[in-house]
């Protein structure tokens, strides 16, 4: 945002200002944190989903809303911290990586990738997104 200084010398009115932000978030669309309960099991699960709706991460399921809702907190702190991450191969040749907090438990795990560099790039769009996403339920 501009401060009182910078608005003054360009003489931008608050509607001006408004614009000029509906301008920056479009262009730089943020990610988001998809809350939702199962209707199967009733477990509430979260996905980390980047600017363009793909999923990034996807956690495990958890028995209450206000558990999902730490997981996602988690995530946001413990996302930050490349020491945090395990890469992992599946059987089929497939890459993938897990995200664990400081205690070690999984929080959320990434999609299968067919090269580690599309696998490093999941990486950094959950170091991108994680910290400042807002819960979407």
């Amino acid at each position: 945002m501009f401060c009182l200084k910078k608005r003054v010398v360009l003489g931008l009115t608050n509607k001006k200002l408004l614009i000029l932000e509906q301008i920056k978030t479009k262009n730089n669309v943020m990610g988001y944190f998809k809350l939702f309960q199962s209707e199967k099991s009733g477990d509430y699960y979260f996905n980390l989903k980047a600017g363009n709706h793909e999923t990034i991460l996807s956690s495990q399921g958890y028995s209450s809303k206000a558990g999902a809702e730490n997981g996602i907190e988690s995530v946001k702190k413990n996302g930050a911290d490349d020491d945090n991450y395990e890469r992992k191969e599946a059987k089929n040749g497939d890459v993938y990586f897990t995200l664990k907090a400081g205690n070690g438990q999984v929080i959320g795990k990434s999609e299968m990738y067919k090269s580690k560099a599309g696998m490093e790039n999941g990486i950094a769009s959950v170091k991108k997104n994680a910290p400042d996403a807002e819960i979407k339920e």
